[in-house]
């Protein structure tokens, strides 16, 4: 049902156009447009009528439904040429106004999409052709009076829609004074609370020089005192060994075993000093890597030679799983045999029984080097605080040290390019990973 005549007609004079307004107006109705809408279709086509009827002596119209979606088109045509600047107030109130000229013959149709197309048949289509053959013109004067009925019923309609409009514009003007006293008062709270931001940033950037100061100073203090004290301890370490050489006076059981003593203190004393001179230097930045090619295998070989010795339990088994040949990464060869064999002395200290396991593997583009014990565990809200400088665990100071070796193992990490990460539950032991890149990153 793409191009349905309804109705044809001729106008030729004045009176007609009131006869087009009521067809106009009768088909608008019987295709189910709003009240309205009737009108608007209605007054948009005796305008348009009245000014081709005042350039022509006979003006064909046709109705008819048109076009997918289907819509009411009115097509009046004349001979010649119309001004169609003219038309444009009409075409406002329907949908579409189009003109459409040949040089001999004008066109102009007027289009409004109907409101419920899906209900439109062919039986309700030639119902509205019956209807608008059979339907009586009224007079001019009833046509006349009808359109004055319609324009007081619009007439008040604007009347209420202004008077509407009036208590919206009344309710809009008492928003807005609302809505300016709340943002005068949002901007007076918010400039109080940006110099409140300024100040607490000024207060941070102070503190922040205060902390960088404190920690420079603590690097300062550790470097200088872990200088100064390893020569002394050095030397303390050298003269219990020659009190207790062979060749030396002979000690009494009491003094060689006060001497043992004293060499282990001072022994413990010197490991102390050793970390925290290396702490230092990796806190002040002056720790550069040597970088080079290291063969996993032999790091592993020689780790698991020294870590043996270090075993006190026999209860507790080491295992190195060797990556096998052509386990290459670039990285410090001594910065990275430090960080395992801090991990290892970590696992064996903390475990009692069961094994001390480490293995690597490589996708290609890193190495996970991986150090497992079975030993005590530790819970999750305590796994970040290991890695903070001097903490010992509640629970763990059966196996003493300096709380160093792991905040040391975690920076050297860093700075080689990689990770370490922990993963552990009490009572089913720890897993540290190192992640680091096979090549070193520029």
């Amino acid at each position: 049902m793409t191009d349905t005549v309804l109705l044809r007609l001729v106008l030729r004079r004045e009176q007609d156009v009131f006869a087009v307004r009521q067809r106009g107006r009768e088909a608008a109705a019987a295709l189910g447009f709003e009240h309205q809408d009737q009108i608007r279709i209605a007054t948009a086509l005796s305008d348009v009528a009245r000014q081709l009827l005042a350039k022509a002596a006979d003006v064909e119209v046709t109705f008819r439904i048109h076009g997918q979606p289907e819509s009411l088109r009115i097509e009046l045509a004349v001979p010649g040429p119309v001004d169609q600047q003219a038309l444009r107030p009409a075409g406002r109130l329907v949908d579409v106004l189009e003109v459409a000229e040949d040089g001999q013959r004008t066109v102009v149709m007027l289009s409004r999409r109907l409101p419920a197309p899906d209900q439109l048949t062919a039986d309700r289509v030639e119902q509205v052709r019956h209807k608008m053959a059979g339907s009586v013109v009224a007079s001019p004067l009833d046509e006349l009076a009808s359109q004055n009925d319609h324009l007081l019923a619009a007439l008040e309609e604007a009347r209420q829609q202004q008077e509407q409009l009036k208590v919206l514009n009344d309710e809009l003007e008492e928003t807005n004074r609302g809505v300016m006293a709340l943002y005068l008062q949002l901007s007076s709270e918010l400039e109080e609370t940006n110099r409140g931001v300024v100040a607490l940033y000024a207060e941070l950037d102070e503190k922040s020089a205060q902390l960088r100061a404190a920690s420079e100073a603590k690097t300062r203090f550790l470097a200088n005192v872990s200088h100064e004290l390893r020569a002394p301890v050095t030397a303390v370490i050298g003269l219990t060994r020659m009190l207790s050489d062979p060749d030396s006076d002979p000690l009494t059981e009491a003094q060689a075993e006060q001497m043992a003593l004293l060499r282990g203190s001072a022994s413990d004393l010197l490991a102390l000093v050793n970390e925290l001179l290396d702490l230092a230097k990796a806190e002040s930045g002056h720790l550069e890597p040597a970088w080079g090619l290291v063969d996993l295998s032999q790091l592993f070989k020689q780790l698991r030679g020294t870590l043996k010795a270090v075993l006190t339990s026999p209860d507790v088994e080491l295992v190195v799983e060797m990556p096998g040949d052509g386990a290459w990464i670039e990285s410090d060869e001594a910065l990275l045999t430090q960080v395992l064999r801090n991990l290892l002395h970590n696992a064996i200290k903390f475990t009692d029984q069961g094994t001390v396991t480490m293995r690597a593997a490589s996708d290609g583009e890193r190495w996970t080097i991986t150090v497992a014990d079975t030993g005590i565990g530790i819970a999750a809200g305590q796994q970040e605080r290991i890695f903070e400088e001097f903490v010992q665990l509640p629970g763990r100071l059966k196996a003493q040290g300096t709380g160093l070796g792991l905040p040391y193992a975690r920076r050297l990490v860093t700075i080689l390019g990689g990770q370490l990460r922990l993963a552990s539950e009490p009572g089913t032991g720890s897993t540290f990973t190192v992640t680091l890149p096979v090549a070193r990153r520029p």
